[in-house]
């Protein structure tokens, strides 16, 4: 029975330690994902940044070029690229190896931003309902390039009628690159001048805090209300900063925390109620079993630790069966031997045949004590196993100490057997087991007493105690545990004095488990033999009624 104890404390060990090995395994893992899921999303931000700055540019000189006739366009490009230090092309999608979703996003109207070996950025666009692409190849852009297309917006924009110029800027613009037609700008003093206000020049706003700028530009001809150009404020691409790049890495780990916590609460909560049915078993209720709800490792381990516990089950119960069937035919050939003995005896007074007769009938009574003792063993065993209970009431705890030592006091008159004075106690028991189980220790009492037993009842906090003491030889502590066991002895003799069956101390441990108590054996402080103790737990009595 200890092998059931030990096993599922080793397994949940064993488990608990490989899935906190896993658990931290993820949770490097996690961090890991976290800081690559960062990292990524950054970069996805600094590429979408990126589009969105050459959206406006590309897509203003893709509606020029289908403005304009095919014979003009090459002329144009060239100007322009000339005057904006950018290098602009129209060619063949097929000249450019696209991979899909370059491809898809070109489909859709978008601009794609790559970066070249030499180190300058590549820019292609489709042109509205044409297959070619307009490409753009440039170096980073200088104050003078961006002035230069704020100058071909102006020029663009005063081209179209007043009413449908918002409408065309609101197409081109985006979050990136705000494009607005507004009253003249904030007066001197409020912003920062790099250039006079003079109609044909570019007024640039800063912003200190954060970098960003605005270019404003007068449009020649257009009312005072709508008359300049204004884009921005243009702001530098920034990254996550180290409070949101926390803030991200914390919620991560939260997440997994929680999901950790739910993974190892499951799993330890299984592993309960396995470790549970293993303790059942290990007190004697071999009909415990586990529930089994999936076929996972611990479905499995549930169902082999089932398989095991009906093994044993059957092992142990094909056992007490063959036990009470040899006692139970044990009876018949002794109760045959007893009548043909009295028989004998009843033919003869010779009184030596008288005396051998007389031995061999204590030796029947004895073997008859033994198969009695064998029977009562099977049936708390068979008892216990089968989680079958017995009907319990309130005991008189002195009451039933006096009655034992009344009924062994004849037997052992050399001893001085007494029941130590005390409050009267009452316990819930099953009175003829308790009774039975008192009576073995007591009986054990006096064949190992040289002249003194005592017995003593005790109520203490929530338990009932019993005390045998004995001034006998006492029970060495290395033997103190083994004296519990089926047909364990201290000794090999076989006289009626002394030698027992071995079973006694079985059946009160046995009779202490179903109760939920507890027997143990040391020194007794006051006779200086061995003081056998039985522990019984106090219940309350109303409630064991009403059960």
């Amino acid at each position: 029975m200890p092998l059931f104890r030990m096993l599922p404390r080793a397994l949940v060990d064993s488990t608990f330690l490989r899935v906190y090995v896993l658990l931290a395994l993820a949770l490097l893992l996690a961090i890991g994902l976290s800081l690559s899921a960062i990292s990524l999303v950054d970069k996805v931000r600094l590429e979408q940044y990126r589009e969105r700055l050459a959206e406006v540019p590309m897509t203003l000189f893709a509606e020029r070029l289908v403005a304009m006739p095919e014979a003009r366009r090459a002329a144009w490009l060239a100007k322009s690229g000339e005057r904006l230090d950018i290098d602009l092309t129209l060619h063949e999608r097929r000249d450019y190896p696209l991979g899909y979703f370059e491809r898809m996003r070109l489909s859709e109207g978008h601009t794609l931003v790559r970066r070249t070996t030499n180190g300058t950025w590549e820019l292609h666009r489709r042109l509205p309902g044409d297959s070619r692409l307009l490409r753009a190849e440039m170096g980073e852009v200088s104050e003078a390039q961006l002035k230069g297309l704020v100058r071909v917006l102006a020029a663009w924009l005063r081209g179209l009628e007043p009413e449908v110029r918002q409408d065309w800027l609101s197409r081109l613009g985006n979050p990136a690159v705000p494009l607005t037609l507004e009253a003249p700008p904030p007066p001197r003093d409020t912003i920062a001048w790099r250039d006079g206000a003079q109609e044909g020049d570019i007024v640039t706003r800063l912003y200190p805090a954060d970098g960003a700028l605005s270019l404003y530009l007068r449009i020649p001809g257009a009312s005072p209300e709508t008359g300049w150009l204004a884009i921005g404020p243009l702001r530098p691409y920034q990254s996550p900063s180290v409070p949101v790049l926390s803030l991200v890495v914390v919620m991560v780990l939260g997440i997994l925390a929680v999901v950790i916590y739910l993974i190892v609460r499951g799993v330890e909560s299984r592993m309960t109620r396995l470790e549970q049915a293993a303790t059942r078993i290990a007190g004697g209720r071999l009909d415990t079993r586990v529930k089994v709800h999936s076929g996972d490792f611990l479905g499995r381990l549930g169902m082999a630790f089932n398989g095991m516990a009906a093994q044993v089950q059957l092992l142990l119960r094909a056992q007490q069966d063959m036990t009470r069937a040899v006692s139970h035919e044990l009876r018949t050939p002794v109760a045959r031997i007893r009548f043909a003995v009295q028989m004998v005896e009843d033919m003869t007074d010779d009184p030596a045949v008288q005396r051998q007769l007389r031995g061999v009938d204590d030796d029947i009574a004895e073997l008859d004590a033994l198969v009695d003792e064998i029977l009562t063993y099977a049936r708390l065993d068979s008892h216990a196993a089968n989680g079958v209970g017995f009907e319990t009431e309130p005991v008189a705890a002195r009451a039933l100490a006096e009655r034992v030592i009344t009924s062994l006091r004849d037997l052992h008159d050399h001893l001085d057997i007494a029941l130590v004075a005390g409050p009267d106690v009452e316990v819930t028991a099953e009175p003829r087991y308790l009774q039975r189980a008192l009576q073995n220790l007591v009986s054990n009492a006096c064949r190992h007493a040289a002249s003194r037993v005592r017995v003593s009842v005790e109520g203490e906090v929530g338990l009932v105690r019993f005390d045998v003491e004995d001034d006998g030889p006492g029970v060495p502590e290395r033997a103190r545990r083994e004296i519990f066991k089926p047909f364990a002895r201290l000794d090999d003799s076989r006289d009626r004095r002394s030698g027992g069956y071995g079973l006694g101390l079985s059946i009160v441990n046995k009779v202490m488990a179903w109760h939920g108590g507890s027997v143990m054996v040391d020194t007794s402080p006051a006779l200086g033999g061995a003081r056998f103790t039985l522990l019984m737990p106090r219940r309350d009595t109303s409630a064991v009624r009403d059960a």
